[in-house]
């Protein structure tokens, strides 16, 4: 590689409020096409705007949880330029004084940790949707829609500290991820609610000056992200290995051929002619409102993460893929907490589990019991089912306390691991108690060293020669003696008391 490619990042947010930054309109989504609209969004003259409060307190948070600093005082300005689908002729956003400076997150590629700053974070509001169609009655044509204009939106813009498309990806998911987590933005990227800009550039491996940038405007997908920015990275390479420069400019990507084209020369913030909102008083934040939005904070995926690790004893491998997402990660811990509150059932084995933990609780005890297995029912079984009918977390037809006895059962040996799956199959399919399902189909556990046994003597006679093998010191053969009296017993017979006869009776 002759270039090390910089990049730095602005992500646009769309919060979650109601209604929008500077009007009561609702910022619904897919509502009639200019149904959502005031005068205020609208930008009649003479309409005045007035700031939601939520949004304020939304940056707070988005500030908070990416480590920066509050600005005490922070002001919005008028950000000039002529768009159709801006009706005002200006954005109001935030330029000098923007709510949030300063901070940081830290990402994990390939077991390497990296700090990745961020510059600011600043609100504003979005601007309106041109919509390009064939309309009835007047033909291909483009229309405005300003349901999105006044739209309230974060811009989160990072330092160019990424070096590698994989580094801005991983940035990118951390960084939906917490504002996910937060409850701040609903993270459809489909929608727009999520979608970055991505500055770019290359420099000569080893170099300290920057190269001249090109902005990758509005991209909604991750995939696509990394796409064009590998793109930009060959595209810039080749000008410069022809001897050319690259003009910085803003360019489009266009998913279906995989490259980018020029839309506009880059503009400055000069070019904007950012000057303060004459409308709008400064935004005052005092220590006692950031507190109190501190205070609120859910727990991040980071804490969550090496919760799971240090308290539920879960490798680090299963509570990253469960933290994931915070829906998964709540489905996850309410199933958890009605296993755990089952696991009085087992006094015998936790007076044993004491013998070498003396201070141990019931919880610690329940987790060591279950916490891993129900890891896996929710990473294996449960995320399978999910993938195959295309459906989230919250759409999932097993309870918690369903769930929860489903594992309580095996434990109990009252049904097989080959058995908990077909009920767990049942459940899902019918949404009935495990109990229930167990209990209809007749598919109890057979335990009984009598009726297993006579089932061994069965295999065994019919298996003579198999036998005679296994005696002669083909002892992998067990394993084909346990699946034949498995396949005879209908998967009904302990898998514990099989082993222990079947060893038995062939060594005796």
């Amino acid at each position: 590689m002759k270039y090390q490619v910089v990049i730095g990042l602005e992500v646009h947010t769309q919060l979650t409020t109601n209604t929008k930054i500077f009007c009561g309109c609702s910022t619904r989504f897919g509502a009639p096409p200019n149904s959502q609209t005031c005068p205020v969004c609208l930008g009649f003259p003479g309409a005045l705007p007035v700031l939601n409060q939520q949004v304020v307190e939304n940056a707070i948070k988005a500030g908070l949880a990416t480590n920066c600093s509050i600005t005490p005082r922070s002001i919005f300005a008028r950000k000039n330029y002529f768009y159709p689908d801006l009706p005002k002729g200006y954005q109001i956003s935030q330029f000098e004084l923007p709510i949030c400076q300063n901070g940081h997150l830290d990402i994990e590629l390939d077991g390497v940790q990296k700090r990745i700053g961020i510059t600011r974070i600043h609100m504003e509001e979005d601007a309106g949707k041109l919509v390009h169609a064939d309309v009835p009655g007047v033909g291909n044509d483009s229309c405005v829609d300003l349901n999105r204009a006044c739209t309230p939106l974060l811009e989160i813009v990072s330092e160019p500290d990424m070096r590698s498309p994989d580094e801005a990806i991983a940035y990118l998911k951390k960084l939906h991820q917490i504002v996910m987590y937060l409850g701040i933005c609903d993270g459809n990227l489909e929608e727009g609610s999520f979608r970055c800009d991505a500055n770019v550039s290359l420099m000569p491996v080893g170099a300290s000056v920057f190269g001249t940038r090109a902005e990758l405007k509005n991209i909604n997908s991750f995939r696509f992200i990394k796409q064009a920015i590998e793109y930009e990275m060959e595209r810039q390479a080749e000008i410069l290995d022809d001897g050319g420069k690259v003009i910085q400019e803003t360019r489009l990507f266009d998913p279906n051929t995989g490259t980018t084209r020029s839309m506009r020369g880059k503009e400055e913030a000069h070019d904007y002619r950012y000057f303060p909102d004459p409308d709008l008083v400064p935004v005052v934040v005092d220590t006692a409102w950031i507190e109190r939005v501190r205070g609120g904070l859910p727990e991040l995926p980071e804490a969550k993460k090496a919760r799971y690790i240090t308290d539920l004893r879960l490798s680090e491998y299963n509570a990253d893929l469960l933290t994931v997402s915070k829906n998964l990660a709540e489905a996850f811990e309410k199933m958890h907490a009605s296993v755990v509150q089952q696991s009085g059932k087992f006094n015998d084995k936790f007076d044993e589990y004491r013998k070498t933990n003396p201070n141990a609780t019931i919880l610690d005890f329940g987790n060591d019991l279950f916490a891993t297995k129900l890891a896996n029912l929710f990473l294996g079984d449960i995320s399978r089912k999910l993938n195959e009918e295309k459906k989230t977390i919250d759409e999932c037809p097993i309870s918690a306390d369903n769930g929860a006895e489903l594992l309580v059962l095996e434990e109990e040996g009252i049904i097989s691991g080959k058995i908990r799956k077909t009920v767990f199959e049942e459940m899902w399919s019918t949404g009935k108690n495990p109990k229930t399902i167990v209990e209809e189909k007749g598919l109890v556990q057979v335990s009984d060293t009598g009726a297993i046994e006579a089932i061994i003597d069965e295999v065994l006679a019919r298996e003579a020669g198999q036998v005679a093998e296994y005696r002669s010191g083909k002892d992998k053969l067990f394993g084909f003696f346990v699946g034949q009296v498995m396949k005879a017993s209908k998967g009904k017979a302990n898998p514990g008391v099989v082993n222990e006869l079947l060893l038995k009776k062939l060594n005796g």
